[in-house]
């Protein structure tokens, strides 16, 4: 025979449930209150090549700039502008190409579209982002952008 559901099985369902709740969320909060792992780039790639060093300044530029602010990188970012985490296969894995699209980007005079400012980068740093979108362009994204244009 069943008992009906009294008083007392609703506050015992209330309290043990709420030290469940307390308990599950004092964890979840202790356990995420300490310092993030640190990333450190020698786990990642060689940093004593010279294409160590490239994607290391690549990243660098990347930051200096605030490119995130206006672009996407392999879905972070602000979707002002184009996606670049795919920007290597995009143009057809050709440094040169990519190269191009990067310093042909600024339209300076042209309000009728969205512009990119000059940065006026240097040849070195030039390459060394093109070595970090190609270091990105090899991150499995699991099929991110959904698209070639990004």
């Amino acid at each position: 025979m069943t008992q009906p559901f009294t008083k007392e099985h609703a506050k015992n369902i209330f309290y043990g449930g709420s030290v469940f709740f307390l308990l599950l969320f004092l964890n979840l909060a202790f356990n995420t209150a300490g310092s993030p792992p640190i990333r450190n780039w020698s786990e990642i790639l060689d940093v004593t090549s010279e294409v160590g060093q490239k994607i290391i300044l690549g990243k660098t530029i990347w930051d200096k700039y605030q490119c995130v602010g206006c672009h996407t990188l392999i879905g972070e970012g602000s979707y002002f502008a184009p996606e670049l985490g795919n920007i290597y296969q995009r143009y057809n894995y050709n440094e040169e190409n990519v190269k191009r699209f990067i310093t042909s980007r600024p339209h300076n005079g042209v309000f009728s579209r969205r512009s990119m400012p000059d940065f006026n980068l240097t040849d070195k740093e030039l390459e060394a982002i093109v070595e970090f979108f190609k270091y990105t362009s090899q991150i499995d994204t699991l099929d991110w952008p959904p698209n070639k244009e990004g």
